[in-house]
């Protein structure tokens, strides 16, 4: 697989996605070595100049005010690793701690954490031999990620356990010596930068996202395929109808809408069954649109967060400084990424409303449930149950996490964002709306077959209903269709349904 180069500021959501997923080889820009070594050089001068340095020169949390003497400093780096490396919980998938990873390395390479430029080429060195820090899912109230981030730090200086690329599980010094590699030794100030930074959430939060985008465009060609079963009036999707409300959202989403149905004749006059639609097919533009938009704040929000410093204290080798600072506060993930999450809600219900609309005669005008004519099969009847839990599932996951005055540090921790609780959420939605999307899928293929329209689809949609056949036959007799749901699911997570429109302003 191609390297990912990382220079601390061209990340991209999308490529640390596949970098994460796919274990791709890690490249360390040699400017970004060069501005770690310059900023570690004031931790030095500190020391030697006995100047007040959060976590560097004094104790950290409420203990911040206490001034550590030289033979303190020696080791405190690693009992800053030790002490909080309590992460609990199931294991946290491999490619989301490997995601915080290549966050971390990035960031590093801005040259603001004051760590040593050996740091950051272990990281990469354990990552390219295909180790990955087995970490505990519990631990971060999203004010860094303190715990989560000394539990991966401690395996990378040989405490812990290391996962290599082939899913076996052992202590971190056996398996980087299996791989030449030996445990990281810790100089001042590198305990701190490699625990107290928020780069874990942040690479959860991409990955969040990343699979919510393809789910999206999925659900763009599902409602685009439910069009063409009911036989939609495609007049609301029209550019000049929607310029009289031109929200920047609404016209993408008509814009993808219309990209799909392309070359079918239910863009041309008088294909359309009805005046007016149920509003789950009127208004897929407003639904889609207002979900587009959060979409695009949230990897506006994830792009800034993976290529900034997100550090406790902050080192300026220019000004020859180092200063405390809250740039570890992750209150624009969880705003971002509960928007986003709450935005696919009504997307979601709208799939319900328009998966149930197909399968009800008095509105589609096809046989009940989309059963085959003359058989005993009572079509997708049951698998509304499904849809429905689905959906539950989905909306009740997509409330709001709670935020309190936290206790931590005997007070001088007040504040929380909860952003990792947000992601997780985000993450669990994202694969509930695969399975609704994969129903909504079949049973607006079966629509299509049974109107007698597939001959006349686009070439986009007649193609993603070959896809959905090659997983999922026509549903003659009843079966069960779990795996069938499940597969398609799975392909919708290997963005298999996306579609690359022209720009909006290019639709007459």
């Amino acid at each position: 697989m191609e390297k990912l180069r990382l220079d601390g500021t061209s990340l991209t959501v999308e490529a640390l996605s596949q970098a994460a997923r796919n274990a791709a080889p890690i490249e360390l820009a040699p400017a970004g070595l060069e501005a770690m070594a310059r900023s570690h050089a004031l931790v030095g001068q500190a020391i030697r100049d006995r100047v007040p340095v959060y976590g560097v020169t004094t104790g950290l949390g409420a203990r911040a005010t206490e001034v550590l003497s030289a033979e303190a400093l020696a080791e405190f780096s690693v009992h800053t690793l030790r002490g909080r490396a309590h992460a609990i919980g199931p294991e946290e998938a491999p490619e989301l701690v490997r995601a915080g990873l290549i966050v971390r390395l990035n960031t590093m390479l801005k040259g603001h954490s004051a760590a040593r430029p050996e740091v950051a080429e272990h990281i990469a060195a354990c990552l390219n031999a295909g180790l990955t820090p087995v970490v505990g899912q519990i631990g971060s109230i999203g004010a860094a990620d303190l715990v989560l981030n000394a539990t991966a730090g401690l395996s990378l200086i040989g405490g812990g356990r290391m996962r290599d690329s082939k899913g076996r599980v052992g202590p971190s010094a056996d398996m980087m010596e299996a791989h030449g590699i030996k445990p990281l030794n810790l100089a001042p100030r590198d305990g701190l930068a490699l625990a107290n930074h928020s780069s874990t959430v942040s690479g959860m939060a991409a990955l969040a996202v990343s699979g919510a985008a393809g789910v999206f465009e999925a659900a763009q060609t599902a409602a685009a395929l439910s069009m063409e079963g009911f036989r939609a009036n495609t007049g609301p999707l029209a550019h000049h109808v929607l310029m009289v409300k031109p929200h920047p959202g609404q016209l993408q989403a008509a814009e993808g809408l219309r990209w799909r149905l392309e070359g079918g004749a239910l863009l041309e006059p008088g294909h359309a069954r009805r005046l007016q639609d149920p509003l789950s097919f009127r208004n897929i533009a407003q639904i889609h649109g207002a979900a587009g938009m959060a979409l695009t704040r949230a990897e506006e929000c994830l792009e800034l967060e993976i290529n900034s410093a997100s550090d406790n204290p902050v080192a300026f080798a220019e000004k020859g400084e180092i200063t405390s600072c809250g740039a570890y506060f992750t209150a624009e993930i969880t705003s971002a990424v509960e928007t986003l999450s709450r935005s696919l809600v009504p997307l979601a219900a709208a799939q319900l409303a328009r998966t149930a609309k197909l399968l009800n005669p008095e509105f589609s005008g096809l046989p009940n449930f989309l059963a085959m004519p003359d058989s005993s099969s009572n079509g997708f009847a049951p698998v509304m149950k499904v849809a429905e839990s689905l959906f539950c599932e989905l909306a009740h996951t997509a409330q709001p996490v709670p935020v309190w005055p936290s206790l931590n540090a005997n007070g001088v921790e007040d504040c929380l964002t909860n952003s990792p609780a947000t992601v997780k959420a985000l993450l669990q939605i994202t694969g509930h709306l695969q399975r609704l999307t994969a129903i909504e899928l079949l049973v607006a293929c079966q629509a299509v077959e049974l109107r007698g329209t597939a001959g006349s689809l686009g070439s986009f949609l007649s193609g993603s209903c070959r896809q959905i056949r090659e997983i999922s036959p026509a549903l003659n007799e009843d079966r069960p269709l779990a795996e069938d749901i499940e597969r398609l699911a799975e392909s919708i997570s290997q963005n298999r349904f996306t579609a690359e429109p022209r720009l909006a302003s290019n639709i007459p």
